[in-house]
């Protein structure tokens, strides 16, 4: 009786550390599919902080605003203000959709504001590479 026992212990254990395994494995997965996705290095961490902040990806935010591309900013003002005035709760709208059409433009705000400071830093960085070759020839001279 006691060699029964021990052999269904055994199987339990073996049974339940293949699934651990298992499930390990594909949260691996996951993580490193998620931070491709992110883009990784600072700009995966930006993404990820924004992420948090407004508990919603890029890719949601464009679903839920019907966005394709986040340089129509016209396009982006325009579905916003018709969906957030359609789901207001006295014209018997939902105030969860409106919640999440309102931090779908909060977030795409976001990045554009991101873009945009990335763009600064380089168009200063350009200047500067200009600059550069006409002080070298001053000193030359």
């Amino acid at each position: 009786m006691a060699k029964y026992i021990a052999q269904i212990i055994v199987l339990g254990g073996q049974a339940i550390g293949r699934a651990f395994a298992k499930a390990l494995k594909q949260e691996i997965a996951a993580s490193q599919e998620a931070a491709k996705r992110a883009g990784g290095g600072r700009q995966g961490d930006k993404s990820a902080e924004s992420n948090l902040r407004t508990g919603m990806t890029l890719e949601e935010a464009k679903q839920i605003l019907n966005v394709e591309d986040l340089k129509s900013a016209d396009c982006i003002t325009k579905n916003y203000e018709h969906l957030f005035n359609v789901n207001e709760r006295s014209k018997g709208g939902s105030f969860y959709i409106q919640s999440k059409v309102f931090r779908a433009k909060e977030r795409l705000d976001q990045e554009l504001n991101a873009q945009q400071q990335n763009q600064k830093p380089k168009a200063e960085e350009q200047a500067a590479a200009e600059e550069a070759p006409q002080s070298r020839a001053r000193q030359r001279r």
